[in-house]
């Protein structure tokens, strides 16, 4: 009688723990979009918490954590200049960051390490998620957001959101569809992808335009147009991406400034939409302050003291930079992204890189006109998409973003 012996696993259960970690955050994803947006901030952490064993520098991701450590340290140190002083953990950006750029990076890292079965499983969760999201946008522009005040009843007993906020929120949930929407159309099932596509575009963009979010529909434009553009040229369009990031980051207050000096700033200000005209008051506002201390900046957060010229902060990502952090600031962000982006380029066509290219364009839109540059759940946005532009990416594939 003999005793058969099974053969030892070779299955990998550190890159299967990593690969239920992301199917999880991908199947959350459209539920946060729709009902909570800031908690992304908590989900892509916890991901990283759970992840942390798989934190790895690797060689070509060094360029990339180095110019993210360096202007860490440069925040921590403007600090110290800054008006704005927080009253508790809870409302120090400084801290959040130190505590996010490790954790957001062991995400990454664990999308790389995921089994290859386990992450075409989360984009296919995360496809599948956003196309009944759409739907869901769909049917809320019929109600006019009668499900989402529904289940905010249904959380919080006898409150009830005004319908007016109620779209606006529901308005918000279409930046988040719109910036990884990209990446969701190439990671769907590719039989599918089409119809998926179709159903997601037109979920974001019946909501965006119902509710009143401007910038998402140029992003549904704009995304097409630069990832069908990285088809075609994958190497010169994230060049140019790159060139274009650092030119943003870096002459921002020089546009302003050309505008206000050779143009009737005032005159278009007061025939913009009343949202553009208080962007463009808060711009003005913020080059003269910027004009004051161009070199080191009023410190990490000083826009939170400077109304009522500028509420909370200038709504311009790139001007933010420069009136916290002032020009060495400015540098490092030109720095992060021209390197990001150039790594984007391919000596022949590549799906993933052409979808990531259309996020982070979208993404730079986005915070050029919309969001505070260092809110905790915008930064974990831009995590996230790195985190799902990884899981597009075969582990023999030329690293993409980082």
């Amino acid at each position: 009688m003999t005793t058969a012996v099974a053969a030892p696993s070779t299955r990998d259960g550190f890159a299967v723990w990593c690969g239920w970690v992301l199917i999880a955050i991908a199947a959350a994803t459209p539920a946060f979009a729709w009902l909570a947006p800031k908690g992304f901030a908590a989900l892509v952490a916890l991901g990283g918490l759970l992840t942390l064993p798989a934190f790895r520098i690797r060689d070509e991701d060094r360029p990339s954590l180095i110019i993210l450590f360096a202007a860490l340290i440069w925040a921590a140190a403007s600090t110290t200049w800054s008006p704005f002083h927080p009253k508790g953990a809870s409302t120090s950006t400084i801290l959040k960051m130190a505590l996010e750029l490790p954790l957001y990076w062991s995400l990454v890292c664990a999308a790389h390490r995921a089994e290859a079965g386990l992450r075409q499983r989360a984009l296919h969760v995360l496809a599948w998620g956003l196309t009944a999201f759409a739907v869901i946008l769909v049917a809320e522009t019929f109600t006019g957001g009668a499900l989402y005040q529904a289940l905010r009843r249904t959380v919080y007993g006898d409150h009830v959101m005004r319908p007016d906020i109620a779209q606006a929120k529901l308005g918000h949930a279409t930046f988040v569809m719109t910036a990884i929407l990209p990446i969701a159309f190439v990671g769907a099932p590719r039989r599918l992808r089409i119809g998926l596509g179709v159903v997601m575009v037109l979920g974001a963009g019946a909501a965006a335009y119902a509710f009143g979010s401007d910038a998402p529909l140029i992003a549904l434009v704009a995304a097409p147009l630069i990832g069908l553009a990285t088809l075609r040229w994958p190497t010169a369009i994230p060049r140019l991406m790159s060139l274009g990031a650092a030119v943003l980051f870096l002459c921002a207050p020089l546009v302003v400034w050309t505008v206000r000096a050779f143009a009737d700033y005032e005159g278009i200000e007061h025939a913009m939409p009343k949202s553009y005209a208080l962007r463009m008051g808060y711009w003005s506002h913020a080059i003269d302050w910027i004009a004051l201390r161009p070199l080191q900046g009023w410190g990490l957060d000083a826009s939170r003291m400077f109304a009522p010229g500028i509420q909370l902060h200038p709504h311009d990502g790139p001007l933010q930079v420069w009136l916290e952090l002032g020009a060495v600031g400015a540098i490092t962000a030109a720095a992060f992204w021209s390197v990001s982006l150039l790594r984007l380029t391919r000596p022949r066509r590549d799906p993933a890189a052409a979808a990531t290219a259309a996020c982070a364009g979208v993404y730079l839109l986005f915070g050029a006109l919309n969001f505070g540059m260092w809110q905790e759940w915008w930064l974990a946005m831009g995590a996230l998409i790195v985190v799902l532009a990884a899981l597009l990416q075969p582990s023999t594939s030329p690293p993409i973003l980082a």
